[in-house]
């Protein structure tokens, strides 16, 4: 991603009303270089034929939701296999789109934008461990599994018969989706460069877990930048000294052992 397109990235998350597809071609634009203007204009224009593809005068929450799954489940044939999770095109929406798999999130983004042009009263909910989308009121509970092809969840889950069940606001499904790149590249030390532009876009969001800028600081030093994280760790260490003097000072002495790297 160039200079230009993380700018663009980081103006959209701070907008008055984010953009999740913009943000998530945005953000896969770091993966894909070959992702330029024209292509992520191709990928809008499909979630938009998509869209145009749902019946017209639909009512509630269950019409909606059948609907929605019959055409992209059904007649699309988008869904999830255990094998995507080992896939980083699972976690970019152009290719998501092209190949119709993916990750849960990622196929549930696919559901909210498609549905949310048709008019949908539709909205996103992250589990523990999955994520789905939900139709009507979030009470009513009508709640379909886009990595299973839109099969209905219903309210039998336990995670949904817990207490209120409340949408993801866009920004916390882009960082889910920075996380998730994250865990893939961590299982693949040959792509440390994937994970330090995760969390370079996830810093880039106006809310984010502080926490991160020490993912960060680490990784520089695990690739090789021992002045750079081990500055990053000092800077990380001045915002602990309020919260947690004990770990400033542990981090303090991991930033002096990077360092200590350069001799």
């Amino acid at each position: 991603m160039s200079a230009a397109t993380r700018e663009l990235f980081a103006a959209e998350a701070r907008s008055e009303r984010p953009d999740l597809a913009l943000l998530c071609l945005l953000l896969a634009a770091e993966a894909d270089p070959e992702l330029d203007e024209r292509a992520m204009d191709w990928a809008q224009m499909e979630l938009d034929r998509l869209a145009g593809m749902l019946p017209y005068g639909l009512r509630g929450a269950k019409a909606w939701a059948a609907a929605v799954t019959d055409l992209l489940g059904g007649r699309m044939g988008f869904h999830g296999t255990p094998k995507d999770y080992d896939r980083l095109e699972s976690s970019l929406l152009h290719e998501v789109l092209r190949r119709r798999r993916g990750l849960p999130i990622l196929l549930s983004v696919v559901w909210l934008e498609v549905a949310r042009r048709a008019g949908a009263p539709v909205y996103g909910l992250g589990l523990p461990g999955h994520f789905t989308v939900g139709f009507g009121d979030p009470e009513e509970g009508v709640v379909v599994d886009p990595f299973a092809g839109g099969a209905s969840l219903g309210t039998g889950p336990a995670e949904l018969a817990r207490g209120p069940r409340t949408p993801a606001r866009t920004l916390d499904i882009v960082l889910r989706i920075l996380g998730n790149i994250r865990v893939w590249a961590s299982a693949r030390p040959e792509h440390s460069a994937v994970a330090l532009w995760s969390l370079d876009l996830s810093l880039l969001l106006p809310s984010h877990p502080a926490a991160l800028r020490y993912e960060r600081a680490r990784l520089l030093v695990e690739r090789g930048s021992f002045q750079a994280g081990a500055a990053e760790m000092d800077a990380y260490a001045v915002v602990m000294d309020a919260v947690d003097p004990q770990a400033a000072t542990r981090i303090r002495a991991e930033a002096a052992s990077a360092r200590a790297l350069l001799n």
